[in-house]
C-alpha cells in the first residue's frame, strides 16, 4: 500500500513539474495561490489530483494484468 502511495506521489510530482515547469521555476507561490481559480475543465483546485488519478489508473491496468498472468503460471 505504501509503495503504491509512493508511485502516486511520484507521478503527481512528475506530471506537475512536466506540465507547469516554467511556472514552478519563475513564480511557484503565485502559481499555488491561483490554483483554486484555475480553469482546467472546471475542476479548479482538484485538477492535479484528478489528472494524476487518471494517469495512475492507466498505469495500474497493465501492471495488474501482468501480475494476474504471472500468478497463473
Amino acid at each position: 500500500m505504501i509503495k503504491e502511495l509512493y508511485v502516486f506521489i511520484g507521478m503527481f510530482l512528475f506530471l506537475t513539474l512536466g506540465m507547469h515547469y516554467s511556472e514552478w521555476l519563475s513564480h511557484p507561490f503565485v502559481h499555488l495561490q491561483n490554483l483554486p481559480s484555475s480553469g482546467a475543465y472546471g475542476l479548479g483546485l482538484l485538477h492535479p489530483f484528478i489528472f494524476t488519478l487518471f494517469g495512475y489508473i492507466l498505469l495500474l491496468l497493465p501492471r495488474a494484468l501482468i501480475k494476474i498472468i504471472k500468478r497463473k503460471k
